[in-house]
Formats: structure tokens, C-alpha cells, sequence
């Protein structure tokens, strides 16, 4: 299995220019714990994360040392944590070396990745420019579909099978799917959304179904309700 295989496609990012409010807000906003960010030709420079932003002037969390490490910390280091907590720029307090994968890359790599390197998603980059997301609840969502299903070589029916659900879906008004919360396994719809009503949930199962090549729907939906409690 690859990094297209389970990946969210709808990449949510900032322009250079962005602010760090701007950053915040759009990761409050989707729940997401990172925005990447982007210059003018839309190939990826940086990337803003919940780390980034842990120290911040705004909210009284700057960094403050005491007196004697203070000292023996480097006036660049200093200087540094000074942009990273005053900066009103998403450019000045973005980590610039992003850790990335292609589309090719195996969710076995992609694994190793985020726990090397304590994170919790990773841009999926072609020619530079970003094509997906792949977070940490992607990896278990792929984990949780292959249970109990038979192995089978038609991944290239699956990425089409929800390809084409996917397309059905955004044509449709009453439907509201992070494209995170559909996975396909051996010709078998996986569905991880929440639904508002049992009709949205009944259309979404029927939607699904309507797909040439679909086996079965694996229902794993959860009422709005449920996340509220």
C-alpha cells in the first residue's frame, strides 16, 4: 500500500505571505495539527506545525529561560527564539526543512518516518508541489481496512473506486466527506465519516454501493453526536 492509496487530497496550505494568525486559524479551523506553506507556484518551502507555534508572545508562552542558562545559550539561539515567538509571519516561524513523501512511497516508510521523527503527518509532494496529506489516522484507518479481507493485487480498481466515489460525492450538495474518511481495500468501501442524520448515512451507503466494482460497504460511520459527548 502507498502513500495515494490512503492519503487525504485536499490539502489545506498557506501562501508565504500568510500571517501566523492566518496559520492558526486554518488549523483550529480543519483540526489539523500542521499547514504546509506554499510560494507563488505552489511548490512547498516550509511547513507551520502545533510545535511552531507552542511559544507565542500573544498568549504569554514565549520561551523563558533562567538567568544562568540564559548565559550560556548562543546570542543566535536567543535571536531565534525571539522570531520564532514575536514574528507575525507564517515565513519567519516555519520549520523550512520538511520532511516529505511521494505518492509512490509505502505506508511502511511513511510509518518509520512520523515515529523517527516524532510527528504526526507528512506532506505527499510531486514535482515540489503538494498532492496530499498523510496523518497518522490515515496509517490506522489503512491498518483497520485490511483486517479480515482477503489479499488482492487490483489496487489500481481501488485508487479508481474511490477516485470516481469521490467525484460522485462532490457533486452532491448534502455531502460533506473529508476524502480521509474514504478508503478502498480489494474492491471493499471503507466509510470513517461522521453523518448529521440516518438519511445522510443512507446516502452515502447507496452512494457508494453505485460504484461500478464496489464488493461491499464497510459501514464505520459515527453519528455528529457521538463526538460530542
Amino acid at each position: 500500500m502507498r502513500a495515494a492509496d490512503v492519503m487525504t487530497s485536499e490539502v489545506i496550505t498557506v501562501g508565504e505571505d500568510a500571517s501566523v494568525q492566518d496559520a492558526a486559524r486554518l488549523m483550529a479551523e480543519h483540526g489539523i495539527s500542521a499547514v504546509p506553506v506554499v510560494d507563488r507556484e505552489r511548490r512547498v518551502i516550509g511547513i507551520v506545525s502545533e510545535g511552531d507555534l507552542l511559544h507565542r508572545a500573544e498568549t504569554g508562552t514565549e520561551r523563558r529561560r533562567s538567568w544562568w542558562l540564559e548565559m550560556v545559550a548562543s546570542t543566535n539561539q536567543l535571536a531565534w527564539e525571539y522570531v520564532k515567538s514575536h514574528s507575525g509571519s507564517a515565513k519567519d516561524v516555519m520549520t523550512r526543512d520538511v520532511i516529505s513523501v511521494t505518492e509512490e512511497t509505502t505506508v511502511a516508510d511513511i510509518a518509520i518516518l512520523l515515529e523517527t521523527n516524532r510527528i504526526k503527518r507528512v506532506p505527499v509532494l510531486r514535482g515540489g508541489k503538494p498532492v496530499g496529506i498523510v496523518s497518522r489516522a490515515n496509517l490506522v484507518r489503512a491498518l483497520a481496512m485490511t483486517i479480515s479481507e482477503r489479499p488482492s493485487s487490483a489496487e489500481a480498481d481501488d485508487r479508481a473506486i474511490r477516485d470516481s466515489l469521490l467525484a460522485e460525492l462532490k457533486a452532491q450538495k448534502w455531502a460533506e466527506v473529508s476524502p480521509a474518511n474514504i478508503t478502498v481495500k480489494d474492491g471493499v468501501v471503507h466509510l470513517w465519516s461522521s453523518y448529521c442524520s440516518e438519511q445522510e448515512k443512507q446516502a452515502l451507503i447507496v452512494a457508494a454501493k453505485s460504484i461500478p466494482g464496489v464488493r461491499r460497504v464497510g459501514d464505520h460511520m459515527r453519528p455528529v453526536a457521538a463526538y460530542l459527548l
